[in-house]
């Protein structure tokens, strides 16, 4: 595996996190600051993930054809112009430029560029991983690849916290100039890798419902309607629950900041440190974020707050690797880039179903909404326990 060209791999993942990060920090109390609705503003994050459920798979069979590295700077290039896109009539709106029926619509439009064009990078960084890394070593090798991403979610609020000072917008525009200057450094340094030529047929070709797909795809989906539920109501649950405190935002880039250390600690020591196979990992995991999500419901401070996010950060932190090393190994070479697009398809269906299903429940009672997400947690839990799959891994 190339030194040079995998650090600028995860410089682009990382690069990615910063501005995930700072959207969900700043965009839905600002947008409802401006006049839209908690749904509304989900709306705009879903239609994304919408786009990016359906174009995830397809981008990694394209990695598989036309090479990791070009694949993963396309991704990048079209994450960057989202920010852009997605940040500036936010802005307009805010001093009065442009009227503020067109801002949901342009929304909807910028983040459209992330889910139709930056969801090609996850897929075929993901794949290049695989093609280069040994059996022993994925787990760690992948977590490694979302320790970048998380890192940059950690760092966004922080730099974005300071850029905020010369104007709100500079955040988005200095991580958008970042992503691109990651997909230089891609496109120069890292080999171009395609894992059959062009004219070698597949033999064994999966889909959805292969049997050594469509379990991981369940968990992971399940899991990524808790997560996205909770990463789109931390804005309005601070501002709801605990409107007595000063400095609200702050609160809110700290609640982001301790779920992504956490889960980057995690990360370090269940799959680096100590090592647990996936199995434990997955089943572990889960319990640990059952648990968070009753004392989030039960407790309603902010001390037991930041806590339960703590504890739900290691238990993603040990999930997410977890799933896609044993979703990996499972497939043979060829199917790599498929597998990881098949996989990079369904996490963004939580943001797809928070605007129907947790949005709704949050709006008739905050704290139901953490209790939703336990059961579903449950439900995980009994999943792996029950399916043989799980256990072989």
């Amino acid at each position: 595996m190339q030194i040079k060209g995998s650090s600028w791999l995860k410089f682009g993942l990382f690069t990615v996190g910063l501005g995930q990060s700072f959207v969900f920090v700043i965009v839905p109390p600002l947008a409802r600051d401006l006049g839209l609705s908690e749904i509304q503003t989900s709306l705009v994050f879903a239609i994304s993930a919408v786009a990016w459920a359906l174009t995830s798979a397809s981008w990694g069979r394209a990695s598989d054809k036309y090479g990791r590295r070009n694949i993963a700077v396309l991704g990048l290039i079209g994450y960057s112009l989202s920010l852009v896109a997605m940040i500036t009539p936010l802005f307009l709106v805010e001093r009065n430029i442009m009227d503020l029926a067109f801002l949901f619509p342009l929304l909807v439009l910028g983040r459209l560029f992330n889910g139709l064009i930056g969801s090609a990078t996850r897929p075929a960084a993901f794949a290049y991983v695989a093609d280069n890394s040994s059996a022993e070593k994925r787990t760690v090798k992948f977590a490694r690849l979302e320790s970048s991403f998380l890192l940059g979610t950690v760092a966004g609020p922080l730099i974005g916290g300071f850029l905020i000072l010369i104007t709100k917008e500079t955040p988005f525009y200095v991580f958008s100039l970042m992503s691109l200057i990651s997909s230089v450094g891609i496109y120069k340094n890292l080999e171009n890798s395609s894992i059959h030529k062009k004219t070698e047929i597949i033999k064994d070709k999966i889909s959805w419902k292969s049997k050594t797909i469509w379990p991981y795809l369940l968990i992971a989906s399940i899991a990524s309607l808790s997560q996205a539920s909770l990463l789109q109501s931390i804005g309005f649950y601070v501002f709801d629950m605990f409107d007595s405190y000063d400095d609200l935002p702050i609160i809110v880039s700290t609640s982001f900041a301790i779920l992504s250390i956490s889960t980057i600690v995690s990360q370090y020591l269940f799959t680096d440190a100590f090592p647990l196979n996936n199995f434990k990992l997955l089943l572990y995991g889960t319990f640990l974020i059952v648990f968070s999500f009753f004392t989030m419901a039960y407790f309603p401070k902010l001390s037991v707050y930041y806590l339960s996010l703590l504890i739900n950060g290691l238990g993603g932190g040990m999930i997410r690797p977890a799933i896609s090393s044993s979703l990996s190994l499972s497939q043979i070479p060829e199917n790599q880039g498929s597998a990881a697009g098949y996989l990079g398809s369904v996490y963004p269906i939580g943001h797809m179903l928070t605007p129907f299903v947790a949005m709704p429940i949050y709006a008739f009672n905050p704290s139901y909404l953490y209790f939703f997400n336990s059961i579903l947690s449950i439900v995980i839990v009994i999943f792996i326990i029950s399916h043989p799959i799980f256990k072989r891994s």
